[in-house]
């Protein structure tokens, strides 16, 4: 990777080669929003695809829902995100800045401060002297909570009473349809329900790209179990997480686990272990795993006046199931994944290549097809190879520009090979097979190619886990 502001020429890729553009840019853009070209969407579909075909369909313990983003108002009271889900945050009297006074204390002194009272943090503040980061000055308000919910009301009336909220995680429409799935599914503790959606936080301070945005989409799994099995459960599940950091392809090097001390457990968490990633600005949060007790079926149970209680048959008995929470987020993903993956690698010849090393998994386009010039018949071979390949993977067709920059440019895509179509395929039937990771390139028969392509692609992972 660069050593220079390396996620700055990530962000410039991203928009250069339709991954990720920034959000409502022909108005000057709209604050931390951001839109997924096309070589993004097919990059994020890839890999919701994959997580839930490792995650669900390849198991027998799990289904899988797709809950609105709109839900009850109570459900949000119950779960304690009206009252709780806040943030402390001050500002700038100079500048109008606005700041999570949290991010303001750690990144300042090095330190952390969950758990501190608004008083301790604001004296803190004081007494360090603290800078702005905007405008240099120590002017700061006093600390305040900030709820991050975003709300939206229900009728022409705007009464407080009919004031809904864009769902600020996916849990909780899985928690509300236990019963549902109890009921219709025929499912036995322990199992689990998967459900990959969007989310919704009105942070105080997003930033660093798509890291922190106020829209994002989260990939959860609430597992329900008996509470004797939860250390055990919560166990394995952190196995199967790094199997999965493992299977899209991240370096072993840039991930570690961090457990949250008890003052920064979330009210709902026993237990929480988050895998953090390298990124270019520091260590930070990637997945999670939490140990949620049965907090929410209780607080549903209790505000719905409907019980949420599983019945062991076999057991003879009935209790509250409690859960254990992986939790991914498919933009954090996508960004570890580029920052992981992203080179600007020196040639013999002196020149610099950008490129991605991305796992064939993930990669957005899986192979590209190329006539050595734009002319017949190379141009008819290669569209039949297109035509070929294209119901098997997302492949292309490209014949503009020098064969040199049409090689750069998938490489900037992280597309694993590249298949020239010269005039030597006219004569023996065999194309140039070409590797981004080494640029080596080999002759392959065509009527092999789809056999050698499946082989080096390698996208069954079945085998290995």
């Amino acid at each position: 990777m660069a050593k220079t502001d390396p996620l700055k020429h990530i962000v410039a890729l991203c928009k250069r080669r339709g991954f990720i553009y920034p959000g409502s840019e022909i108005y000057g853009g709209f604050a931390n929003t951001y839109s997924y070209g096309p070589y993004g969407t097919q990059m994020k579909k890839n890999i919701k695809d994959l997580w839930w075909k490792f995650f669900v369909e390849s198991r027998s313990d799990m289904v899988g829902i797709d809950g609105p983003i709109l839900l009850h108002p109570k459900v949000w009271e119950a779960s304690g995100h009206v009252q709780g889900f806040n943030d402390a945050m001050v500002d700038c009297k100079e500048c109008k800045g606005r700041f999570r006074i949290d991010k303001l204390l750690e990144e300042a002194l090095g330190i952390e401060v969950e758990g501190k009272t608004l008083s301790e943090l604001t004296s803190l503040l004081q007494e360090k002297k603290i800078r702005c980061p905007k405008c240099g000055k120590s002017n700061f308000t006093d600390a305040r909570y900030f709820n991050l919910m975003f709300h939206t009301p229900m009728s022409k009336t705007h009464n407080s009473a009919e004031i809904a909220y864009l769902r600020p995680e996916t849990a909780q429409a899985i928690f509300i349809e236990f019963k549902n799935i109890i009921d219709s599914m025929r499912v036995k503790i322990p199992f689990g329900i998967a459900q990959i959606g969007k989310a919704f936080r009105n942070e105080i301070t997003p930033g660093n790209f798509i890291f922190r945005v106020i829209e994002f989409e989260q990939m959860e799994i609430e597992y329900f179990i008996e509470e004797s099995q939860w250390e055990k459960t919560f166990d394995t599940w952190l196995l199967d997480m790094h199997k999965w950091c493992h299977l899209i392809g991240f370096k072993p090097q840039h991930l570690q686990e961090k457990e949250h001390k008890k003052e920064q457990l979330s009210h709902y968490s026993k237990k929480t272990v988050d895998i953090i990633y390298e990124f270019p600005f520091g260590w930070q949060e990637l997945y999670g795993l939490a140990y949620r007790t049965n907090f929410d079926l209780t607080q549903h149970q209790e505000y719905s006046k409907i019980s949420q209680e599983y019945i062991d048959q076999e057991g003879k008995k009935r209790y509250i199931p409690h859960v254990i929470e992986p939790t991914f987020g498919v933009d954090r993903t996508i960004l570890a994944l580029l920052c992981d993956a992203y080179e600007e690698e020196t040639l013999k010849n002196g020149e610099t290549r950008t490129v991605l090393h991305l796992h064939p998994f993930v990669a957005p386009v899986k192979a590209a097809i190329f006539p050595l010039m734009n002319k017949e018949p190379l141009t008819t071979v290669a569209h039949e190879i297109y035509h070929r390949l294209k119901v098997l993977w997302n492949v292309e067709y490209d014949a503009s520009g020098a064969i040199g920059k049409r090689y750069r440019r998938q490489d900037e895509l992280g597309t694993p090979y590249c298949i020239t179509v010269d005039y030597d395929t006219m004569d023996n039937q065999t194309v140039t097979l070409r590797h981004r990771d080494s640029m080596e390139q080999e002759r392959i028969p065509l009527e092999t190619l789809e056999e050698v392509l499946r082989e080096k692609l390698n996208l069954r992972w079945e085998e290995e886990f």
